[in-house]
């Protein structure tokens, strides 16, 4: 399944106010759902010695769903295709690792 696919798949799962003019809602869920695995991987240095259970593994993956999930109706609302963003960010980093900048800060690198 290509970002593509999934992103016009799961938009037929999109019920929430104002579906197709509201920013708000996915941004707010994809933050939420992004501080779910941060919890989660904070229980797994808390209760189990930094450990990754299977157990954990799955429970993350499934989280990393929701995040795709919003992270693809973000991109819905603004009208910009996933697979032109992964394809994007790609250039961009290795451009920052040709140009000897993957470290360091700022945008604009």
């Amino acid at each position: 399944m290509t970002f593509q696919e999934y992103q016009r798949e799961s938009r037929k799962t999109a019920i929430y106010p104002l579906a197709g003019t509201n920013l708000v809602y996915p941004v707010l869920g994809l933050v939420g759902e992004a501080g779910e695995i941060a919890n989660k991987v904070k229980k797994i240095q808390r209760d189990d010695q930094g450990v990754l259970s299977e157990e954990r593994r799955q429970a993350l993956r499934e989280e990393l769903g929701d995040v795709l999930w919003y992270l693809s109706q973000v991109a819905t609302e603004l009208d910009v295709d996933l697979d032109e963003i992964a394809t994007d960010n790609l250039a961009k980093l290795f451009s920052r690792k040709d140009r000897g900048v993957l470290h360091g800060s700022g945008d604009q690198r």
